[in-house]
């Protein structure tokens, strides 16, 4: 879409058609950038859009309406949050923007112009004003009454945002609590936002998961602080800074000062620097001394905001219904320049996956010179069509990390080809030679090697981790040395060393030598011993299976009576065969087709297809279950042969997959030499019986911020013959809940359901 955003304009239209396009345009992309965190288009083509929309309304008055966007702040309201109404309007700011030189006689004219405006309607000739960065962050309002936080909230409408507080209070940077003397009442206002580089690791860690990547750092925070589960929003780099005022009953603030002094003595972090400038020369001068700290900053900045630096004058001048007069964002030019992607390389990540990474022409960029930027993945690569070859337009995203944003497709060599990762590489990770695979729902192509040299010390340091076999002294930096020196190729070949050898394991260098030591390596080979007679869920964790975690490897392991069982595992095969069949049962179904020219005959034999499918899939289910095999029907009412797998489509073909594969072969093979063969400690003859206890028949829900992680609890209620389940219905018997989770609880209020603390569920344990 973003190529044909500017077409409109040279095609014949009225002044009233080209306003109404451009509005459409304006609210489809403040609704992908405020509620789905999605842009399409970047932020210069929006202001560029929405400053000609505004010039069109200033110029034909008859056309506008004040549902305008340019009357109106974005909108992010979101499904599943509670809605909290603003003690006073949560409004956007005005933006002023520089121009490229040549456009104007000052590159920086609009600011003169809003500098002007203040001096005229406070009749000063040099109103004193503060200049600061601009966040790239989303706007939050925080509310403390006596000094605690009592609610957090987005700016959502301007009247009234979502309660995310559950969400902030997993932010370190926000206190909970403030010192005293604190005010009675303190809304502060500002922005959640990531820095540049946990975001840049954020974005690695993405990558290395086969996870999409983040556009940018103020995507990446939207979309987390939207998160249902504030333990998600707690492994995310968030960040805050304050920069305004809200609701505010304390002693008196009369200007910027006060107001910085007061939130540093609070221990609320304050966006800084504030200048005070107190002319329009020192204006323009501040605004530069702020664009020149950009690369200093660690933050995204795209721009300098200047306010009015005394409170009355503030409120002397008021606001429109979308912004305050008092302020603006002067907008910086993107830094943005173009250059030839000369080749692409892929790199394989220690975790697997295949990263391809852009070579280009070095060109100068925010102050370094760029060569390398990161595309991520082959859908990325795919969105953008980019070439070898190509002319691309390049910034740092969060100004740190380099990036492809366009491709100028007006230069393209006559004989480039599509990009394809899979062709680039033959099939084969370039680390080990190994066949590379991609899981349904993932974007990243990966190697599943076990053995691979380049995933050696981070599978390691997996296999080692607490809840896998739990060798803390072989985790990190030994790892790593054991697979540089050459001591180890595969986490199994941990249980191959002896006290001597892992001893005098240098950790440092030759010219600083630092040995890890008998007493630490015979602590090691202990935990190893130990480890041979683990359950086998903690193996099956421990080989780094991709979509297996915990909660599904306890599943399984009830299913298999130890590792040769589930190798081989007739119930994993059961549960892919029941699957394919439901797949084509589903896509034979008239109403779900889209081509309704068939014959009637087709239309006959295709029927006849689904009445043998489904009697197949049902005495299947009936076998598998006779055998003793755990196969859910989803509603034992429908007519439709509606069946659950309670392992889950992804992970079961990921674990058939694993142990299919020369990795997952060779690594049964090896254990079967050292004579480990791990045990369900759980396994059920029968998996259709049910576990007796307190919590039998008992299905249970969690939300919010619980004390323990949900997995401890979910296996804590099923080891008691209860039940835990993802979403409230009206089969739910129980909504345990911690602090947050406002859609859970709307639902259980709604159906009648109780809501009980984790003290009240422990207590129906032991009474």
């Amino acid at each position: 879409m973003a190529d044909d955003l500017f077409d409109f304009a040279s095609r014949q239209a009225t002044p009233a058609q080209r306003a109404e396009e451009l509005r459409r345009i304006l609210r489809r992309n403040n609704d992908l950038y405020y509620a789905k965190a999605a842009p399409e288009i970047s932020d210069a083509e929006y202001d560029k859009l929405f400053r000609e929309l505004e010039e069109l309304e200033a110029q034909h008055p008859e056309l506008a309406s004040p549902d305008s966007p340019t009357h109106r702040v974005g909108n992010d309201l979101t499904e599943g949050f509670r809605k909290i109404g603003h003690p006073s309007p949560m409004q956007s700011i005005d933006d002023i923007f520089e121009k490229k030189p040549g456009e104007a006689a000052h590159t920086d004219q609009e600011l003169i112009a809003f500098y002007d405006r203040l001096a005229r309607t406070l009749e000063q000739d040099a109103p004193i004003v503060t200049v600061e960065p601009k966040i790239d962050g989303v706007a939050v309002t925080l509310m403390y009454r006596n000094g605690k936080l009592e609610y957090a909230a987005t700016r959502g409408d301007g009247k009234q945002g979502d309660d995310i507080t559950a969400n902030v209070r997993t932010i370190a940077a926000i206190p909970a609590e403030l010192p005293a003397p604190a005010p009675a009442i303190l809304e502060i206002r500002g922005e959640i936002f990531m820095r540049s580089e946990p975001f840049a690791q954020l974005n690695a860690q993405r990558d290395a998961e086969g996870l999409p990547a983040f556009a940018n750092p103020r995507n990446a925070t939207a979309g987390t602080i939207k998160l249902l589960n504030p333990e998600e929003v707690a492994a995310r780099p968030l960040d805050f800074l304050a920069h305004g005022l809200g609701l505010y009953e304390g002693e008196p603030l009369t200007d910027a000062s006060g107001y910085e002094n007061l939130l540093t003595r609070l221990g609320i972090p304050v966006n800084r620097p504030i200048i005070i400038a107190r002319s329009l020369e020192e204006t323009r001068e501040a605004v530069r001394t702020v664009s020149n700290l950009r690369q200093t900053l660690g933050y995204g900045t795209d721009g300098a905001v200047i306010k009015v630096y005394d409170f009355a004058q503030r409120g002397e001048l008021g606001s429109t219904a979308r912004a305050p007069r008092w302020a603006a964002a002067f907008k910086f030019l993107p830094e943005q320049r173009e250059t030839v992607l000369e080749n692409i390389v892929i790199q394989v990540g220690r975790t697997g996956v295949l990263t391809p990474v852009a070579e280009l022409a070095p060109v100068p960029l925010s102050g370094t010179i760029v060569s390398r930027a990161t595309l991520h993945n082959q859908d990325e690569i795919e969105r953008k069509d980019i070439r070898i070859g190509d002319t691309v337009l390049v910034e740092k995203a969060g100004e740190i990390i380099p990036a492809v944003i366009s491709v100028n497709k007006t230069l393209r060599p006559a004989a480039s080809e599509p990009y394809s990762l899979y062709h680039a590489v033959h099939g084969r990770c370039p680390s080990c030679g190994e066949p590379i695979s991609r899981f349904e729902g993932q974007v990243a192509w990966r190697c599943t090697n076990i053995t691979c040299p380049a995933q050696a010390a981070t599978r390691t340091i997996h296999f080692c981790r607490r809840e896998a076999l739990d060798i803390e002294s072989l985790g990190g930096s030994v790892a790593e040395t054991l697979v540089a020196r050459g001591l180890i190729r595969t986490p199994l070949d941990l249980f191959k060393l002896d006290l001597e050898t892992l001893g005098s394991l240098n950790l440092g260098t030759d010219a600083e030598p630092r040995r890890f030591g008998e007493k630490n390596a015979a602590k090691a080979l202990q935990a190893l011993a130990d480890a041979r007679n683990y359950p086998l869920d903690r193996w099956i964790i421990a080989f780094g299976i991709p979509n297996i975690g915990a909660v599904t490897a306890r599943l399984v392991a009830t299913c298999h009576r130890d590792l040769h069982d589930l190798s081989r595992s007739d119930y994993l095969a059961a549960l892919l065969e029941l699957q394919t069949m439901a797949d084509e049962y589903k896509a034979l179904n008239p109403k779900a087709r889209a081509n309704k020219t068939d014959d009637e005959q087709l239309k006959q034999q295709r029927e006849l297809r689904r009445t043998e499918l489904k009697e197949t899939m049902e005495q299947r289910a009936a076998e598998y279950t006779r055998r003793g095999y755990l196969i859910l029907n989803a509603d034992a009412k429908s007519s439709e042969p509606i069946l659950t797998n309670p392992v889950g489509n992804v992970a079961t073909q990921s674990l058939v997959d694993f142990f299919r594969s020369h990795a997952g072969r060779h690594a049964v093979e090896e254990l079967e030499t050292l004579g480990i063969n791990p045990s369900s400690a759980t396994y059920i003859e029968n998996k259709n019986e049910t576990v007796e206890g307190p919590l039998s028949g008992k299905t249970f829900v969690l939300t919010g911020a619980l004390s323990r992680p949900r997995p401890e609890y979910e296996k804590l209620i099923a080891a008691q013959g209860g039940k835990a389940t993802g979403s409230v219905t009206k089969k739910t018997d129980y909504l345990v809940a911690g602090e947050g989770g406002g859609s859970k609880r709307d639902k259980a209020a709604q159906l009648g359901i109780p809501v009980i603390t984790e003290e009240q569920l422990l207590s129906m344990i032991q009474p």
